[in-house]
């Protein structure tokens, strides 16, 4: 069996690159495929084991490393033009355009999916917004381009035999957008690394990539009215200066930091905080391995990997008001660390590896076994 992984792109070490780093240890042999490769070597080691990617033409597009986004009308075009005529089986890892490889009858193809393309369905209209895409001769073109691209959504989702969801959330956004049914296999949590600590200190603590739909302002502005308590967030992007301006005494940015201050910072906290409606959410989980409690936005993914009041606490409004009142309630409560990393042991790595394995090898057999 010959195998092809197909990843959007490569630039980060985020959430989807762990699952691509757990597809790589179950199948050693993948080719791999993706719209760009801007990987750090020791990301493309860790990740990839060091693995060559085949590109599209957009990598090699002037300023593609500082923003291949822009690019966004030409991805359709771009994942197209991978030939994998010589493969047995391709998975696709997508949140944007790889589900849309061209493959034909006699290829078994998979897809994990992150989420339908957010920027194009959900989060159309808020991306507009926050581009300042709205209006003028520069909206009109976004918005042209975001409707083809959703036209083309919609038209390929007939190239995925099957699909798979990181969340039971997902499955119904799947199901609401592409009117297909989705096997949930949640993502995987490096439940080794991040380690109980039943020994908490007097800080709240936040952590993610400093762009608006993670609500990290929220958080900050929420603290600045609760000036007794600390809240200390872990983060950088393009909100980073505006957030720290804003931060009063009380409120310490730390801006991006390694995988092991994230543990201890985890591991340590009084709760962690977090705002955003998330596909699933690997930090928050990250914070329940450790033993940490969480106090997140009910909605999203999150509501699947929160118990409400024994793991952590909801708050039911992306508003400063809910958030202290979430805290309020959360001061009032005792959390048991125990219990709670147990609850995160429910999406360790291994749980992840063996749910994957079983359902592409199955469908693999059952697929050649109709001598298709």
């Amino acid at each position: 069996m010959k195998k092809a992984l197909v990843h959007d792109w490569y630039y980060v070490d985020g959430g989807a690159e762990k699952v691509i780093k757990s597809f790589n240890s179950i199948w050693k042999d993948f080719d791999h495929f993706a719209l760009v490769d801007f990987l750090k070597n020791e990301d493309r080691k860790a990740i990839l084991n060091g693995k060559k990617v085949t590109t599209s033409f957009i990598q090699k597009l002037p300023t593609a490393k500082k923003g291949h986004q822009k690019f966004l009308q030409w991805f359709p075009y771009a994942i197209e033009q991978f030939d994998f005529t010589e493969y047995d089986l391709i998975l696709s890892s997508s949140a944007s355009v790889s589900k849309g490889v061209l493959t034909n009858q006699n290829q078994l193809h998979i897809c994990y999916c992150h989420s339908p393309v957010r920027y194009a369905w959900d989060l159309y209209h808020q991306y507009l917004k926050e581009t300042g895409l709205n209006n003028g001769l520069k909206g009109i073109y976004a918005k042209y381009v975001l409707h083809k691209i959703r036209n083309w959504d919609i038209l390929n989702t007939n190239r995925v035999d099957y699909f798979i969801a990181n969340s039971n959330f997902v499955a119904g956004r799947i199901k609401k957008i592409y009117n297909r049914e989705a096997t949930v296999i949640y993502p995987p949590v490096d439940t080794d690394l991040f380690t109980l600590n039943e020994n908490k200190e007097e800080y709240y603590f936040t952590a993610s990539r400093m762009v608006s739909y993670k609500k990290v302002e929220l958080i900050v502005r929420a603290f600045n009215e609760m000036p007794n308590k600390k809240l200390i967030v872990a983060g950088a992007g393009p909100e980073f200066k505006k957030i720290n301006k804003i931060a009063k005494r009380n409120i310490t940015l730390l801006g991006f930091i390694s995988g092991n201050e994230l543990k201890i910072h985890l591991q340590k906290a009084k709760a962690f905080i977090y705002a955003a409606e998330e596909d699933f959410g690997i930090v928050p989980v990250e914070a329940q391995s450790c033993g940490t409690p969480v106090i997140a936005y009910a909605k999203g993914g999150l509501k699947e990997t929160v118990i409400n009041n024994k793991t952590g606490v909801f708050f039911y409004e992306q508003s400063e008001q809910a958030i202290i009142k979430a805290i309020n309630n959360f001061s009032k409560l005792e959390f048991n660390p125990i219990l709670i990393r147990e609850h995160a042991l429910k999406f360790s790595v291994d749980r992840f590896q063996k749910e994957i394995k079983n359902f592409v090898e199955k469908k693999y057999l059952d697929f050649k076994s109709k001598g298709i």
